[in-house]
C-alpha cells in the first residue's frame, strides 16, 4: 500500500466538513423527509462516495481503491441492521418525523468520531499482533449465528445503559421542545427527550462497532482505507434511513444475506490470519472476489426478497409514530 498523501487527507476532510454543513443549512428548517429528498440525498451521497474512490484509484492505485469500495459497500451493507434500530428507537421514543434528521445529523458526527477511534485502535492491535484476527474472525462468526438465530433484535433503547447514565447525570422532561436538546424550568436545566434519541442511537453505534470495526479490517489494515471508506458509509445513513422507512420489512431475507457475508468475511479473517502467523502457503482471499461475493449475496437478498413477499406484510413494526 503506497504512503497517503497529506493532501489526500485534506481533500477527504474538507469533503466531510462541507457535505455535513450543505446537509446542516438544507435541512434547517424542520419537515418530514418523504421519499423523493430522501433518495436525492441518497443518490448525491453514493456518488460522492464513489468519486472519491476514483480519486483513491487514481492516486494510490487498483489495489487500494479496490479494497476502498469493497470496505465500504460491506459497511453500507452492514449499516442495514442500524437502519431497523434506528426504526425501533424512533417508535419507542415516539419521535416525530420532523425531529428524525436532526437526531440522526448528531449521531452521524458521534459515529464519524467514535468509529475513528475504534478503527485506530484496531488498526494499532492489528499491526501489532496479528494473531488477533482470529478473535475478531470469532466475533463475525458468533454474529452470524446470532443472526441466523434471531437473536440480534434484542437492543431495549429504555434499557440502554448509555440512555439511564443519561438520567441520572441530568433530569429528562417527557414533552418534546422542538428540536431543543434542553429547556429550562424552574430555573433548572432539563433534557428534553431528543437527547435521549441521541444518546440511544450512539449506544446502538458503538454495538454495531463491535461487528463493523473487525469486518472491515478483514478488507484493509490501512488506517486511510478503513475510516474513509467507514466515513462515507455513515454519511449516507441518514438519507438511506427515510428512502427506506416504511420499506424495511419488506427485505427479510437482508438479515439472513447479512449473517452469509459476516461468516465469509470470518473465512477472509481466518486464512489472512494463518497466511502470516502460520504458514505463507494458506491462500488469502483476494479483494475483487471479497467484492464480487458483498455484491451477489447482497442483490440475491434484495432480490429474493421481492420475488418471495413475507407471508405477513402488514403496516410494519418498525414504523414511527407521531408524537
Amino acid at each position: 500500500m503506497p504512503d497517503v498523501p497529506f493532501w489526500l487527507w485534506g481533500v477527504f476532510a474538507a469533503t466531510v466538513v462541507v457535505s455535513l454543513t450543505v446537509d446542516l443549512l438544507a435541512h434547517r428548517r424542520e419537515h418530514v423527509i418523504g421519499f423523493k429528498e430522501a433518495a436525492a440525498w441518497s443518490g448525491l451521497w453514493v456518488g460522492l462516495a464513489l468519486i472519491f474512490g476514483a480519486v483513491v484509484f487514481l492516486v494510490l492505485g487498483g489495489t487500494a481503491g479496490t479494497e476502498y469500495t469493497t470496505a465500504w459497500l460491506l459497511e453500507k451493507s452492514l449499516s442495514v441492521d442500524n437502519l431497523f434500530v434506528f426504526a425501533l428507537i424512533f417508535a419507542y421514543f415516539k419521535v416525530p418525523r420532523a425531529y428524525q434528521h436532526r437526531v440522526l445529523f448528531f449521531g452521524v458526527i458521534g459515529a464519524l468520531v467514535f468509529r475513528g477511534i475504534f478503527l485506530a485502535a484496531g488498526v494499532a492491535v492489528v499491526n501489532r499482533f496479528t494473531a488477533v484476527l482470529f478473535a475478531f474472525a470469532a466475533v463475525l462468526f458468533y454474529s452470524t449465528y446470532k443472526i441466523l438465530k434471531g437473536e440480534d433484535e434484542s437492543f431495549d433503547p429504555g434499557k440502554s445503559l448509555a440512555v439511564r447514565l443519561l438520567r441520572k447525570i441530568v433530569p429528562v422532561r417527557d414533552e418534546y421542545a422542538g428540536t431543543r436538546f434542553f429547556v429550562r424550568e424552574a430555573g433548572k436545566r432539563v433534557a428534553t427527550p431528543l437527547l435521549a434519541v441521541v444518546v440511544a442511537i450512539e449506544a446502538a453505534d458503538l454495538i454495531f462497532a463491535v461487528d463493523s470495526v473487525p469486518a472491515v479490517l478483514a478488507v484493509s489494515d490501512d488506517a486511510f482505507i478503513v475510516y474513509t471508506s467507514n466515513a462515507f458509509a455513515i454519511l449516507g445513513l441518514r438519507a438511506l434511513y427515510f428512502m427506506l422507512s416504511g420499506l424495511l420489512d419488506r427485505f427479510h431475507y437482508l438479515s439472513t444475506g447479512l449473517a452469509v457475508i459476516l461468516a465469509f468475511i470470518g473465512v477472509k479473517l481466518v486464512l489472512q490470519a494463518s497466511h502470516k502467523t502460520i504458514s505463507t502457503s494458506v491462500p488469502e482471499i483476494p479483494s475483487l472476489v471479497s467484492l464480487a461475493v458483498i455484491v451477489v449475496v447482497l442483490a440475491g437478498s434484495v432480490v429474493l426478497s421481492l420475488r418471495r413477499p413475507a407471508e405477513a406484510d402488514s403496516d410494519p413494526p418498525h414504523e414511527p409514530r407521531e408524537h
